[in-house]
């Protein structure tokens, strides 16, 4: 079922993109309404548009943070517009259809992740935004809601191929993105929050974001990608590829393991880890980081060919030098010297990390 789109909801943290959607919206003669600064932005643009407090009969109030927690918003985008009581309840309150919402939420995630004071980031958790897209993305039999500005360009195409409405398979698909994003931020706030506590939790989500589509999975038939943990910067997802080809499902599950097994030793110890098809094959610490690889790979030196290497400080030229000797798939460090890196650039194949 095509659904005209007729009254459009914006209320956007990330205005980039803003203006050509705006102008779509425009050109389909589609009433807009927004709130604060958004509603500033398209009236900056020329463009006529209708604030929020209009629809509500109410100011946005207690520093922006009531504004659409309001019926006449989320009967707007909550009314099942073939169902006669819902009609009816519309009329007798005055409730207009809200077809589309342009909604993304307060960057949580970003003020986070710059170390803001615990009442900023506090402040930075979105409620009226994730309430009204749940609301749109419920109802999305009859409301489009869109909160990627990735879907932009998806949207003004929708639109204009079907003559300003939206079909059901569209309207579809970005709700179940919407329930995925909402999901993705209600994650992150959880997961700040029980940052500094060890007590088990009851119930746990965790935040993640796609990386990368992998070549295939653990055998050539499956497939698989590599997701980013939101709350975490470092490990072998957030690791830096020097040189070499991007690792395959098989090489990160046995970085992995690398990795870990080299992180129980301290820093101040040269020490090396040979990790083949996840297992040990050579683990060694020295008086020297070369010292510590040659220990290491004389504890199986028929495993350690193709394996995966990890070493827990700055890889020097004498250690790069015996490394190549064998064929190694991946090796894993804190960083590489300048004369290591030309060492390594003589195996093609060869995966350098930091």
């Amino acid at each position: 079922m095509d659904i005209k789109i007729k009254t459009a909801l914006i209320s956007v943290s990330d205005k980039s993109g803003l203006d050509k959607v705006v102008q779509s919206l425009k050109e389909h003669n589609i009433k807009i309404v927004s709130t604060g600064g958004t509603a500033k932005s398209i009236a900056d643009m020329g463009v006529d548009v209708t604030d929020v407090s209009s629809l509500t009969n109410f100011p946005e109030m207690m520093d922006g943070r009531v504004k659409t927690l309001h019926p006449n918003v989320h009967g707007g985008l909550l009314s099942k517009r073939d169902d006669k009581k819902h009609v009816q309840s519309q009329k007798e309150h005055d409730i207009e259809d809200i077809d589309l919402i342009i909604v993304n939420l307060y960057p949580f995630e970003e003020t986070i992740k710059s170390e803001e004071r615990e009442e900023i980031c506090i402040e930075n958790i979105d409620i009226g935004g994730p309430a009204m897209l749940r609301s749109a993305a419920k109802n999305h039999q009859f409301v489009t809601v869109v909160t990627d500005v990735g879907d932009y360009d998806d949207l003004i195409n929708e639109l204009n191929e079907n003559n300003g409405s939206t079909t059901l398979k569209f309207r579809k698909a970005l709700a179940a993105k919407t329930f995925s994003t909402t999901a993705y931020y209600d994650s992150l706030i959880s997961n700040w929050f029980h940052r500094n506590t060890n007590e088990p939790i009851n119930k746990f989500s965790t935040a993640a974001k796609l990386s990368s589509t992998l070549r295939y999975g653990e055998n050539p038939h499956q497939s698989a990608s590599l997701y980013k943990s939101s709350m975490q910067q470092s490990g072998i997802p957030h690791a830096k590829l020097l040189q070499g080809k991007e690792l395959s499902y098989n090489n990160i599950n046995d970085a992995d393991a690398a990795l870990q097994l080299i992180k129980e030793f301290e820093e101040d110890t040269p020490s090396v880890a040979i990790i083949k098809h996840a297992n040990p094959c050579g683990v060694a610490s020295g008086g020297s980081l070369c010292e510590a690889y040659m220990k290491a790979l004389s504890c199986d030196t028929t495993s350690a060919f193709g394996g995966i290497i990890a070493l827990n400080q700055t890889i020097d030229k004498e250690t790069a030098s015996e490394i190549i000797k064998i064929f190694t798939e991946v090796i894993i460090a804190p960083d590489v010297s300048d004369e290591a890196k030309e060492i390594f650039k003589s195996k093609n194949n060869l995966r350098v990390l930091t």
